[in-house]
C-alpha cells in the first residue's frame, strides 16, 4: 500500500512539473548524484601498533546520501541504460523512496588487518551539533535487500575493494523528535567498527529538509 500511495504521489509530482529529472542526460545525471559522495576514515590514518589477526588497524569508508534528488539521477542513469519508459522510470524512484525514511550507501574497506567487517558495526545518523548540545540521533539500520533497487545501486562501477551496505534512517530519534529542525546545517554519519570511530558530514539540502517535515 505504501509503495501504491508513494507512486501515486511521485506521478502527480511528474504531471505537476517535477519530471525534470527525465530529462537529464547521463552527465548531469552523474554528477547530481556524485555530489552526495563524500570519503573518510574510521579509526587514525596512521597506527603503528602490531598488525593484528582478527581485526583491520582502520577502515576506509565512503558514504553516499540518497536523497530524494540522487534517487532520482540514478533512475535517470537506468532509464538512459536501459530505454525505460518514463512511467517505468517513475517506479523506480517510488521503489526507492518507499524503502524508508532516508537511505545512505554506506562503503567500508578494510586496511591492514583480518580485513574482516564485524557483523556489528553500528551507524548514526544526527545534525552536526556543538560540543555542549545534545545530539538528535537516528540509528541506521541494514536493509541488504534494498540493493536490489536499481535508483538506490549508487552510480558508476563497483569498486570490489569496499564491502557495500544499504542503511536507512528515520526521520525520527527513539525518543520521537524531529531528527533535523530548520536550523540544523549540516548531517553527520557516524560509523563504529569495534572501538574506531568514523564521521562523514554533509549540507542538509532542500529535499532531505522537504521530506522530513512532512
Amino acid at each position: 500500500m505504501k509503495l501504491v500511495i508513494t507512486l501515486l504521489t511521485i506521478a502527480a509530482a511528474v504531471q505537476g512539473g517535477d519530471g525534470d529529472f527525465l530529462h537529464w542526460d547521463a552527465k548531469r545525471a552523474n554528477s547530481i548524484a556524485s555530489a552526495q559522495r563524500v570519503a573518510g576514515d574510521v579509526g587514525k590514518n596512521l597506527d603503528f601498533r602490531v598488525i593484528r589477526t582478527d581485526r583491520s588497524i582502520n577502515y576506509k569508508l565512503r558514504a553516499t546520501w540518497l536523497t530524494p534528488d540522487v534517487i532520482r539521477a540514478c533512475a535517470r542513469l537506468e532509464q538512459i541504460k536501459k530505454a525505460l519508459t518514463d512511467p517505468q522510470t517513475v517506479q523506480l524512484v517510488a521503489e526507492a523512496e518507499a524503502a524508508g525514511d532516508t537511505v545512505i550507501l554506506v562503503e567500508i574497506d578494510p586496511r591492514e588487518g583480518s580485513g574482516v567487517i564485524p557483523s556489528d558495526w553500528t551507524a548514526t545518523l544526527s545534525p552536526r551539533s556543538g560540543p555542549t548540545v545534545s545530539a538528535r540521533v537516528s540509528r541506521g539500520t541494514s536493509a541488504p535487500q534494498l540493493r536490489n533497487l536499481p535508483a538506490l545501486a549508487g552510480f558508476g562501477r563497483r569498486d570490489y575493494a569496499y564491502d557495500i551496505f544499504w542503511i536507512v534512517f528515520s526521520r525520527q530519534t527513539e525518543t520521537g523528535e524531529q531528527l533535523f529542525r530548520a536550523d540544523d546545517r549540516e548531517a553527520e554519519l557516524m560509523v563504529r567498527i569495534y572501538d574506531k570511530v568514523g564521521k562523514v558530514r554533509w549540507p542538509i539540502p532542500e529535499s532531505i529538509r522537504d521530506r522530513f517535515s512532512n
